[in-house]
């Protein structure tokens, strides 16, 4: 990200937030958390964004209902690395059930629901709200997302 690219994270130019923000979404694209070869998952999938060649594949291991651990590989934009490392340390120790439910608040989140952008289990994935401002970058930041469903949601 730099100085023209799209304010993503719902703030003003001048606003601390705003910066802190990006400082967070750059953070995790420069030194994403659990990227590489998951040991022993027993989930993976991969999917990409043809619109702009985005690529994740995400593994999990997944036992007794519980993400014990989850990675990421792929390339792409900053808000697609980003979304899939902020992700991935989220999901660990979650149930199932949990997973899910931070994934459907995430989603509602990155549609422009304020209620779901201001729920603290989303942690640092709160600093991508302004995403929803952009409905060509939702996609990029719900890519990982997407594998988690297809992966272990209802219809998996």
């Amino acid at each position: 990200m730099n100085e023209h690219d799209p304010d993503i994270t719902g703030h003003g130019a001048e606003d601390p937030l705003r910066q802190l923000y990006q400082e967070v979404i750059l953070d995790h694209y420069r030194k994403p958390r659990n990227k590489g070869v998951v040991d022993e998952s027993t989930h993976t999938l991969t999917l990409n964004n043809p619109l702009c060649g985005d690529v994740i594949e995400l593994l999990l291991t997944v036992r007794d209902g519980k993400i014990i651990d989850a990675g990421f590989e792929g390339h792409g934009c900053s808000i697609s690395q980003a979304s899939a490392s902020m992700m991935t340390e989220r999901l660990k120790g979650r149930s199932i059930t949990e997973a899910l439910t931070l994934d459907a608040t995430f989603t509602r989140m990155l549609h422009g629901d304020a209620d779901a952008a201001a729920d603290e289990v989303l942690g640092d994935l709160r600093a991508l709200a302004g995403v929803a401002k952009f409905p060509v970058r939702v996609k990029c930041a719900l890519l990982a997302w997407n594998c988690l469903e297809e992966l272990v949601g209802p219809d998996s």
